[in-house]
């Protein structure tokens, strides 16, 4: 993982992943803060670093007004923003990503892309999994298309149009897994 034999060096491999489930699984009788801090403990973050981060992402989630209340009170989208903050606060080389924008606000949906991006503009991974497909058409280096747990198609976007009718990924997804029972109109579907 980034560099690090993982069957060798599992906790340093794990060290260079930032995890985010597709459920912001959080401790609720922690405050934000608590939970943030307890985070950088795991992953060893200097203090000076710590504060740094913590303030850089809790001011890009505009999170900072409650990260001293317990997180049972928190909204899913807090949560969620949680988790990234928590998730990234060791800047580690690589991302992973379950669904990361899901109960966010566009603005933080927003911005979480442009750090996807300039995460990966510095020569980092970030690998996440959507099913808005404009998202990963407008983001994405290479794509994978998983039907029923297979990867039926793999390769830059460019690479999956190549020798396709279809224009648009949703399109081609919808063309390739039309014949696993799958819809591909709002006609089939009802009918």
């Amino acid at each position: 993982m980034a560099g690090v034999d993982m069957l060798r060096d599992p906790i340093a491999a794990k060290h260079r992943i930032g995890f985010v489930p597709d459920q912001p699984q959080v401790y609720d009788r922690l405050t934000g803060s608590e939970y943030l801090n307890f985070l950088a403990d795991v992953y060893q973050v200097p203090d000076d670093v710590r504060r740094e981060r913590i303030d850089r992402y809790l001011e890009i989630f505009e999170l900072r007004d409650a990260v001293g209340d317990l997180v049972q009170s928190y909204s899913h989208g807090m949560k969620q923003k949680l988790v990234l903050t928590g998730a990234l606060l060791h800047n580690p080389p690589v991302w992973i990503m379950d669904e990361p924008m899901v109960g966010l606000d566009p603005r933080s949906a927003f911005l979480l892309k442009d750090l996807m991006a300039e995460h990966c503009r510095q020569g980092y991974t970030v690998f996440f999994s959507t099913h808005i497909l404009e998202v990963a058409e407008r983001l994405c280096d290479r794509i994978a298309i998983i039907n029923k747990g297979r990867i039926i198609a793999c390769g830059t976007l460019e690479e999956i149009k190549e020798h396709r009718e279809k224009e648009t990924l949703e399109n081609i997804f919808l063309e390739l897994t039309e014949n696993e029972g799958i819809p591909v109109s709002l006609e089939d579907h009802l009918s």
